[in-house]
């Protein structure tokens, strides 16, 4: 037992009054030299609150403290922090902080109570520190983990390195599960109970997911972890096989006809589900109507069905890399729902009159149904904005037939006045989508677009090639569209005080942006106030340019608050919006089909559309709560398995360049300068790494004084922050996840 155990061990004996460092040593029966570790131990467990002096100058337990609750977050070097709770609609507060020695027997994700530890330092200035008192309830039972052996015994290192602990497990041989694990498996244990921190973790291993960084068993890992299901309930699967292929012309009763009027979709090359089609319209006064027709999921999809249960409870799509693991059956998010050319589809729109001047002069709201005359890429809508021959624009790659449509037909199949239209319309579209941009970025929006690394892989599942993807005029058109119906939405449940949810952005914590700026300050960027969003915008148009851009938003945007569900129109941040909610992604979003239902109930109220019999309207303040912070918690949970999923095919696909006789050259910019190496990112796939002193050519590298460089000793070679040089490949940690590099040639 550590001394500090022993020292609480001992103050909690029945027997045991109150005594000093020098009667407490001689009740230990320690030695001299021990006392001084005790006296050691007294000062830190005096300043986490763990002991007192009472008596005066005498030691004990403190009083009973206040107790509260949360959920305990890891960090992958041990320490913590916990997401207190809060009434219900109330916003976040600060995460208080947790040493890795004030966790307990808590792991990550579980709820906690916590006590607060006062006078205690952190590792940044205004935080509170706190200390695990007791779990409340386990996150969840299982790991995923890589099986090993150390002597005689058997162990699981978690994937997850939050998970800081092995789990000692019974040899594979005597274990029920069939083919039976051998070292260098990836399985799933079942955790035992841990009661006292000192106690070796077990468990029970109980399935065997395949060799470990093999790609099926990496996936089925990430399922495991995240609680990811890609089959659905028997239940769903007979709902969505009971609904018809195509839509019923019945159906098409009540809605305003848009089958003949110019609308198509702009997606992603490999998508499949198709939420959001725009039409444009010229007028006879000369203004521009565009009309937003988003999927009406909710049609299909009835408030208490089995389907509707099992989307609330997966809350949104999941895309991993290779895959994704939809919120609603194929069925509905590949065919009946979506968008797809050339098929008549059900769909609810916002639609925006606008002036020859671009001012927005009217907005009125619709159940619609259409029938899109092009799916388009964005690389196909990129050229169509900027390509003048078309011929060139005819010849560019198209997606697969199967996502397409089976009526759909590519841009070399359509008539050269077909194409000149279809340019006609997406030009039309951008010259007020690029006029709503300019305008929200004047008005104070923050722009944290930022290119991104798609990555794709072969027919066994190995991460084969990476694209970077950038935030092009192509998607800007979209999303200049779709936050203008998500506002017009929003605005209008507000201001008819329907219950509905919301997608809400707080503003930042002050010191966290005061951090920040001391951060800016070490790349020589200095700038103002960056609780006033006009330095905050003038400080993104800096990092476009600056080396270490993308680094240094990443960085800004994880000192903002996180956006979340609510039931009360509480602002966007980062949009600079009053009112904002997400409207445009039902087929992917658990929150949008619920706002479709408010739409309806909308129309219905104040809009003059027949109710149909036995409609009811099944929401008010406080279930609109309640789903909100269960869709707040699935959408974070997506997140983590798809940032998850990133990393490990990253890792993955830096491993197989290992393996070729060329190594591949990677432009990289150093973004960190330490004694024994720098860090890099790479510009193409933006993927950081490290740089081991020993691996610079030929010298003997010291860091300069500034910090900001190592300089080889003899022939004065510099490796500078914010330099760009060429690197390959040296190693490929996958348990530790790091990528070392070497300069290249």
């Amino acid at each position: 037992m550590q001394l500090r155990d022993r020292i609480l061990a001992r103050l909690r004996e029945p027997d045991y009054q109150p005594a000093n460092e020098l009667a407490l040593s001689r009740q230990l029966g320690l030695n001299k030299k021990q006392r001084a570790t005790l006296n050691f131990e007294v000062r830190r467990l005096l300043a986490s609150g763990q002991l007192a002096r009472v008596q005066g100058d005498r030691l004990g337990l403190p009083r009973a403290t206040a107790e509260h609750a949360g959920r305990l977050m890891f960090r992958q070097g041990g320490s913590a922090y916990i997401i207190p709770d809060v009434p219900s609609g109330t916003p976040p507060v600060d995460p208080i902080q947790i040493a890795p020695d004030d966790t307990d027997v808590a792991f990550h994700g579980d709820r906690v109570a916590y006590t607060i530890l006062k006078g205690v330092k952190t590792r940044r200035p205004g935080e509170t520190a706190g200390r695990v008192l007791r779990v409340i309830s386990r996150d969840r039972a299982t790991i995923v983990g890589n099986l090993g052996r150390s002597g005689r015994d058997w162990l699981v290192a978690a994937d997850d390195p939050r998970f800081v602990h092995d789990v000692l497990v019974e040899d594979p041989a005597k274990s029920d599960v069939q083919p039976r694990p051998a070292a260098g498996d990836k399985v799933v244990v079942r955790l035992n109970e841990w009661k006292r921190r000192r106690d070796v973790i077990t468990g029970t291993i109980v399935d065997r997911l395949g060799r470990t960084h093999e790609p099926r068993a990496e996936l089925l890992g990430v399922f495991v972890k995240y609680d990811l299901d890609p089959d659905f309930p028997a239940d769903v699967l007979r709902e969505a096989d009971a609904l018809p292929a195509t839509v019923n012309p019945r159906e098409l009763v009540g809605r305003l006809d848009y089958r003949e009027v110019p609308t198509f979709t702009i997606d992603p090359d490999d998508a499949k589900d198709f939420d959001d089609a725009l039409s444009v319209e010229t007028l006879d006064n000369g203004e521009t109507r565009i009309g937003i027709h988003i999927a009406d999921v909710s049609h299909y999809v009835q408030p208490g069905t089995a389907l509707d249960r099992e989307a609330q409870r997966r809350g949104n799509s999941t895309y991993l890399v290779g895959t994704v693991i939809p919120m609603l059956p194929e069925k509905l998010s590949n065919g009946l729902c979506s968008l797809v050319e050339g098929q008549i589809r059900l769909t609810k729109a916002v639609f925006l009159t606008f002036a020859k001047n671009g001012r927005l002069v009217k907005t009125a709201f619709a159940n619609t149904a259409i029938r899109s005359r092009k799916r388009l890429t964005y690389k196909q809508a990129y050229a169509l904005l900027f390509e003048n021959d078309l011929e060139r624009v005819r010849a560019l790659p198209v997606p697969p037939k199967h996502q397409t449509g089976s009526t759909g037909r590519t841009l070399r199949s359509l008539k050269p006045a077909e194409l000149a239209d279809l340019q006609t319309w997406v030009r039309q579209l951008w010259s007020i989508a690029s006029k709503l941009r300019t305008n929200r970025m004047a008005g104070g929006a923050l722009d944290l677009d930022m290119p991104e690394t798609k990555i794709f892989v072969d027919e066994q599942g190995y991460a084969d090639r990476l694209e970077r993807v950038e935030h092009d005029e192509s998607h800007q058109l979209i999303e200049e569209f779709m936050l203008a119906a998500n506002e017009a939405v929003a605005r209008v449940t507000r201001v008819h005080h329907l219950p509905s949810l919301y997608r809400v952005h707080d503003e930042p914590d002050p010191e966290k942006l005061n951090e920040y700026r001391d951060t800016l300050a070490t790349f020589d960027l200095h700038v103002g106030d960056l609780t006033k969003r006009d330095e905050l915008t003038k400080l993104l148009v800096r990092l476009r340019d600056h080396p270490q851009g993308y680094t240094l938003r990443t960085q800004l945007l994880r000192s903002l608050r996180k956006a979340a569900y609510r039931a009360t129109a509480d602002g966007h941040f980062g949009l600079n919006k009053r009112d904002y909610t997400h409207f445009t992604s039902p087929i992917r979003r658990y929150a949008d089909l619920v706002v479709h239902r408010v739409f309806d109930y909308y129309l219905i109220k104040f809009a003059g559309h027949p109710q149909p019999a036995g409609y009811r309207f099944g929401y008010d303040q406080a279930a609109m709560q309640r789903i909100g912070e269960h869709l707040s918690l699935t959408e974070t949970n997506s997140q983590e398995a798809e940032r998850e999923s990133v990393k490990i095919k990253l890792l993955e696909f830096f491993e197989r360049q290992l393996e070729r006789k060329e190594p591949t050259r990677l432009t990289a910019i150093i973004t960190d300068v330490r004694s024994r190496g720098f860090f890099v990112e790479l510009e193409e796939s933006m993927t950081f790494g490290f740089v081991s002193a020993e691996n610079l050519p030929n010298d003997t590298y010291v860091l300069n004084a500034a910090g900001t460089a190592l300089v080889g000793r003899r022939r004065k070679q510099k490796f500078e922050l914010g330099a760009r040089l060429d690197v390959v490949v040296k190693k490929v940690d996958r348990f530790r996840r790091q990528i070392d590099f070497a300069p290249a040639g």
